[in-house]
């Protein structure tokens, strides 16, 4: 409440009232928000954060604001984009004594480009922090030596300007010409913080993401997370081999056609033209287009996909151009700044700190972005170095090739990721989720229905089952049938009207019970499968019936799917989720109403089997997939289907967070795992690696 923060405040001041203003401390407000740092997305930038703010009223009103950020325009497009619920998504707002800072940056203590864990980036400038790492200014930037806290590299930015406390709040301020081409850290202070990080990382036994601040002699580290978009080392290093291969290949030609008097027109292809700028590579990677520069998010529409997107520096609300760009080029930043993240999170070639992008590149300039040398050329990429390129890049996310006898599957949300996620080390598409096309229509089915938009309904949906299919072919894609819960259909425009109001919707009128009770959205969805598996001829689609609670359900069910002209076999498998205890115990049962596959969904399973809330913070610490309970429920699944030839999956994290989950799932069989995308390749070495010491096991005979 407002006046526990007040008291909080007063006690801070060293006062049991209200403190005079010469007594009140200046704090900064941070946010702490739940679902920030994952693997799967940073969520950089998206909460507010004030500084120097002073007395108890303009600190409530700032908590206030924190709290509300949550919620504005950015951090929802945020959630959507990544697949969050919204109302899963919690905040805490921190509250930190001010730190005077006369110098300040960020610390990695991983190389956030290359991946190389043996390095420890130190980046820093004057002023308060908010200026680097917004990526406003250009840092000096250190990488040093993890093993014996050497210094390998160092890059002197140009900082013309800084961030200072003012009267209220903060503002820019000009940082002396003598100071702003000079190194601004010291040797000792670098080596110092990196000493520091390195001991940070220890204690948290993971690579960090930590923002300091030097007052004086003084050190704060003011933020310690971890690294959520780490690369492996062989990202860059495979990339860079693909552009030295094809410069050494050029080289060879010219030698050539120098020795065959041969034209100049003739000499190989390629991306050599002019070198027009460089920068600090932030996101391995490279990529051609037409220049787009923009000087303000508002306008971020301009930028269309495939574009280059160039900008003084970004800003979260730059996200959604951001990820229409091919590739990204700054002013200002260095390589922990918020448009390196972010690239580096969609997988977006970028290059920051380059001080002039906005002003010698112009609007409809066709460039290529090599963000591996951190160069920008003129002209397009050829042919060539982008089949090269692409695979080198296939490479890398195999991470060599690792072979396993348990397919790897990707669960797949977004259409619009089919293309790329189809490049990686994956088998297929272990569980294409419905909602996300359905939410983008922003409209319930059944408004859509009753403004006679049924069709607009159908081709949407067939439009992202075609797009996955397509680039995923010939391998299966499995579409898991709309899952909506009630409280989420009621969300969509129009929904109120058709959802009820459910105390416990988790375990309400959804899945197989909705299709059977109304069958009239799932109706429009066996449709759209038609015309993808018949018009387009995309046989490599699936069906999966989710959150299945009795045999009836099945038999009634599986007759729609009959009824609308898909039935099984050899190129159609129809299958169920395994979520519900009922399914575990019958699953014999229901193998025999005919069945090509169950996967089991852990999440729900875990939930249900132990009546364990997994968002309830008071028993979530139960929540715990290698419960004994779970495992023999999963042991069971897996030997009753396949006494009746029924293959079983699992869709869920647990195999890569659970090494052990992993190797008991191989011993007990099961024949596939589907997994987000950002673990695929780690699944696989866990699997290949469960599955090498089944097999060492058995040959023992243990």
């Amino acid at each position: 409440t407002a006046a526990e923060i007040t008291r909080a405040y007063n006690k801070l001041c060293g006062v049991s009232v209200m403190p005079a203003a010469s007594q009140e401390v200046p704090v900064a407000v941070r946010s702490s928000a739940t679902a920030e740092d994952l693997p799967e997305a940073s969520f950089a930038g998206q909460q507010a954060t004030f500084l120097n703010i002073k007395g108890s009223d303009n600190l409530v009103k700032s908590v206030q604001e924190c709290w509300a950020s949550l919620f504005e325009a950015r951090a929802i497009y945020y959630r959507i984009q990544n697949d969050f619920e919204h109302l899963k998504v919690g905040i805490a707002v921190v509250v930190q004594k001010l730190v005077f800072s006369d110098k300040s940056g960020i610390i990695f203590t991983a190389n956030p480009v290359t991946g190389d864990e043996s390095e420890i980036v130190v980046e820093g400038g004057v002023g308060l922090g908010e200026a680097i790492v917004s990526g406003s200014v250009t840092p000096d930037s250190f990488i040093v030596s993890k093993g014996d806290l050497q210094i390998k590299s160092r890059v002197i930015g140009k900082q013309d300007r800084m961030v200072v406390r003012a009267a209220k709040g903060i503002e820019w301020k000009s940082v002396p010409e003598a100071v702003q081409s000079r190194q601004k850290l010291s040797d000792a202070e670098v080596l110092g913080l990196a000493g520091y990080a390195k001991k940070i990382e220890e204690h948290y036994g993971k690579p960090q993401d930590l923002e300091f601040a030097i007052e004086g002699k003084k050190l704060f580290i003011v933020q310690s997370r971890p690294i959520t978009t780490l690369k492996k080392t062989a990202a860059a290093k495979a990339l860079r081999q693909a552009n030295e291969a094809e410069q050494s290949r050029r080289v060879e030609a010219r030698a050539m056609q120098a020795q065959a008097e041969q034209p100049p027109e003739t000499a190989a292809s390629g991306s050599e033209g002019k070198v027009l700028l460089k920068g600090a590579p932030a996101s391995p990677g490279k990529a051609s287009g037409p220049v787009r520069v923009v000087t303000d998010a508002k306008d971020g529409y301009k930028v269309k996909k495939g574009d280059v997107l160039v900008a003084r520096m970004t800003s979260p609300d730059f996200v959604p151009a951001m990820k229409r760009a091919a590739a990204i080029v700054t002013d200002e930043g260095g390589m922990t700044c918020h448009a390196a993240i972010v690239s580096r999170e969609l997988g977006v070639p970028c290059i920051v700190g380059t001080e002039t992008a906005t002003r010698v590149l112009k609007d409809g300039m066709v460039v290529t972005v090599d963000a591996v040398a951190g160069i920008v050329t003129e002209g397009a990429m050829a042919e060539s170095e982008k089949v090269q390129q692409n695979a080198a890049l296939a490479a890398v996310v195999a991470g060599g090739i690792v072979s396993t006898g348990t397919k790897i599957y990707v669960n797949l949300a977004e259409p619009e990721l089919a293309e790329q996620v189809a490049g990686r080390d994956c088998d297929g598409v272990g569980l294409m989720r419905a909602e996300f096309v359905i939410a983008g229509l922003g409209k319930h089915p059944m408004a859509l229905l009753k403004e006679g938009k049924r069709d607009e309904f159908v081709d949407a949906m067939a439009r992202g089952m075609r797009k996955v299919c397509a680039a995923f072919y010939p391998r299966p894609v499995i579409y898991r049938a709309n899952d909506f819960k009630t409280n989420e259909y009621r969300g969509l425009e129009g929904g109120a009207e058709f959802e009820p109001q459910e105390e416990n919707p988790m375990i309400g009128y959804r899945g197989c019970f909705r299709y059977v009770k109304d069958p009239t959205i799932f109706q429009m969805e066996l449709e759209a499968m038609k015309r993808v598996r018949e018009q387009y001829k995309l046989r490599n689609l699936w069906l999966m019936i989710p959150f299945v609670r009795t045999v009836h359900e099945l038999e009634v069910c599986k007759k729609l799917v009959e009824d609308a002209g898909l039935r099984r076999g050899y190129d159609f498998k129809f299958g169920i989720m395994c979520e519900v205890p009922s399914t575990v115990i019958m699953a014999e049962e229901f193998c025999k109403v005919g069945i090509d596959f169950m996967s089991i969904g852990s999440n729900d399973l875990t939930q249900l089997m132990l009546g364990v809330d997994r968002d309830s913070p008071t028993v979530a610490e139960d929540f715990d997939e290698r419960d004994p309970a779970v495992l023999r429920s999963v042991e069971n699944v897996i030997k009753s289907c396949h006494k009746h030839g029924v293959k079983v999956s699992i869709c869920g994290q647990a195999p890569s967070n659970y090494p052990e989950f992993a190797e008991a799932l191989v011993e007990y069989g099961i024949d596939s795992m589907s997994v987000n995308a950002d673990i695929i390749e780690k699944t696989r070495r866990i699997v290949a690696s469960a599955e090498q010491r089944f097999l060492l096991k058995s040959s023992r005979g243990f």
